[in-house]
Order: structure tokens, then C-alpha cells, then sequence
């Protein structure tokens, strides 16, 4: 079983120390990276800005929070789903609204998954553990052969 590096994409500062913890405690990934905003994903991917000098790896999932600075979720998703060299990466989508219009889209942008964050602590972190143990461990795709 291979372990994948995972890019996570989330302004709330929270959200993501909590993603992180959940996934490490589980050991679901090697390596969690986390970015604030959505230009920050883009630069992490294409190895840009601060990320030139070669130390971004790719990941093997992408969890990408909906509402961010800068670019949000969708744009993030779009450009990553129109480029050959990284449309396989898994991407979860993940918000806090359950809006019946915005999971389409995100479903029609690309994404190969779309979670509504909880409120409650503990049900955020058990969709954190199986958004990892699915994307990480039991699905197969190209990035973990």
C-alpha cells in the first residue's frame, strides 16, 4: 500500500489543522500540504512563486475548500481538470453550503467528489478520515501505481 501526498486548499485556518491532524492520526497520506487560497494551489501544482525551487511534490489528492481568496475552488478546479499533465488528480471539493446549484457545478467543472463540511467536530472529522482512507487507500487510480 503507497501512501499519497495530499494538497489542501483552505482559508479557515482551523478547518485546515484539523484536516491535517485527522489525516495524519489515520495515517492516510505521507505528506499534507496545505495552501491558503486558490492561487496558492496553482502555484504549489505548477512548481511557481515560492514553490520553484522544486520542493512541491505532486500530490496524490487534492482537497479544495469552494470559498477562498484570491481564486476561488472552481477556478482552482477548472484550470487543474483543462491541463493533461494534472487533470487525473482526485479532487474533493469541499464547502460548507449544501446548495444543490453549486454541487453541480462543481460535479460539471470535474470534480470526482464534493463534501459538505459539518459543523460539529466530530463529524467533520470522520468525513475527513473517509474522504482520505477512500481517495488514499481504496480507490486505485494513475497517481498510485
Amino acid at each position: 500500500m503507497k501512501l499519497i501526498n495530499i494538497l489542501l486548499a483552505e482559508d479557515n485556518p482551523d478547518h485546515a489543522m484539523l484536516t491535517r491532524k485527522v489525516l495524519e492520526d489515520n495515517r492516510v497520506a505521507n505528506r499534507v500540504f496545505v495552501v491558503e487560497n486558490g492561487e496558492e494551489a496553482l502555484d504549489f501544482i505548477y512548481q511557481r512563486g515560492k514553490y520553484a525551487n522544486g520542493e512541491a511534490t505532486r500530490p496524490g489528492l487534492i482537497l479544495l475548500d469552494v470559498k477562498m481568496p484570491k481564486l476561488d475552488g472552481f477556478t482552482v478546479l477548472k484550470q487543474l481538470k483543462s491541463d493533461p499533465e494534472y487533470r487525473t488528480i482526485p479532487i474533493v471539493m469541499l464547502t460548507t453550503s449544501s446548495r444543490d446549484e453549486e454541487i453541480a457545478r462543481g460535479y460539471i467543472e470535474g470534480a470526482n467528489s464534493y463534501v459538505s463540511k459539518p459543523v460539529k467536530f466530530d463529524e467533520f472529522a470522520e468525513r475527513v478520515k473517509n474522504i482520505g482512507l477512500y481517495w488514499g487507500l481504496i480507490n486505485s487510480s494513475t497517481q498510485n501505481s
